[in-house]
């Protein structure tokens, strides 16, 4: 339906789960960089017993955008109404409905509605926001699928894990180190080259050539969302053979005797590869293993770097 630059689009795909497993994973927004591919991250602040406000970056159109939206949860219905408050140009209004409904105990429709303007009702702004919510949708629903379908093998194949360093030092001298990640080349032995762009505040693309143990190098592309001087969040959209999903986030908790510096991550694995990499024999075990220790190893150099930068005064 389209008036006046006004827009109401459907999107729907049938999921073989049941339908409370799919409402799950859409209402816990923590989830959705691991379940939507244009999800960088996601932070929430409750705002009532089923109200919340959510602010989300993710790509569109392969650029990123950050917008911030208002959430009602109906677990009873299965619904759950998403309104954007702060939209990125050219969106000037943007908001929607997820409806869950069963077909059977294992088998779901799924609706994504949406309904939009464009800045100054603009024809161009319009198309391009069509482009993108249907890419968006397509892609989302399709993920939503493969990810719920899936989920039992996922959750094999998923970990999580945490490194922390205690640094006697101040956050925001930790947080720079981390932040300043254009210098890492020159800070981090493993780091072999490094490109950061940050054409909007807090929010940086980041390419990496990482040396690995056996001296071969690696490049990765990340984006990171940055919260000073707490938190550094990213999602790796070009990713090591062994993995087919890899965020994490660099978190920083004041203590009585500096800071507490945390690298987290979460990975799948990716089970095609396992064999090429580590040999005919190797399990997921190892390639869980292997990747740990990998990811362990930097996010260590990088912690005990930044702790002796930020306890030496320059």
């Amino acid at each position: 339906m389209s008036q006046n630059g006004h827009r109401e689009v459907e999107h729907e795909i049938t999921i073989a789960a049941p339908a409370a497993a799919i409402y799950r994973l859409i209402a816990d927004v923590e989830n959705w960089p691991q379940i939507f591919p244009p999800t960088i991250y996601v932070d929430r602040t409750p705002q009532g017993e089923r109200e919340e406000r959510i602010e989300i970056w993710a790509t569109a159109n392969d650029s990123v955008k950050n917008w911030t939206s208002h959430r009602i949860l109906d677990p009873d219905a299965m619904r759950i109404e998403f309104r954007q408050l702060v939209s990125a140009p050219p969106v000037a209004a943007m908001g929607g409905t997820w409806v869950i409904e069963p077909l059977s105990d294992t088998e779901s429709r799924v609706r994504l509605l949406h309904d939009y303007r464009a800045v100054d009702d603009d024809p161009a702004g319009l198309a391009w926001i069509d482009e993108a919510v249907d890419r968006n949708s397509r892609s989302e629903l399709a993920a939503l699928k493969a990810n719920v379908e899936l989920a039992h093998a996922a959750s094999e194949l998923t970990f999580s894990f945490e490194d922390t360093v205690r640094i006697n030092g101040s956050a925001k001298d930790v947080y720079d180190f981390i932040n300043d990640a254009h210098l890492w080349s020159e800070r981090l032995p493993h780091v072999a080259m490094v490109r950061l762009d940050e054409e909007t505040p807090g929010l940086q693309t980041l390419e990496m050539d990482t040396r690995a143990k056996d001296g071969s190098t690696h490049t990765t592309k990340s984006y990171r969302v940055t919260f000073p001087h707490r938190k550094i969040a990213y999602k790796q959209v070009t990713l090591p053979g062994l993995m087919t999903l890899h965020t994490g986030y660099w978190t920083l908790v004041d203590t009585e005797d500096g800071v507490a510096a945390s690298s987290q991550h979460t990975v799948v694995i990716n089970t095609a590869n396992i064999t090429k990499y580590l040999g005919e024999q190797a399990t997921v075990a190892d390639a869980k293993e292997y990747v740990r220790a990998a990811l362990s190893t930097n996010s260590r150099a990088t912690l005990g770097h930044a702790k002796e930068y930020a306890e030496n005064p320059r």
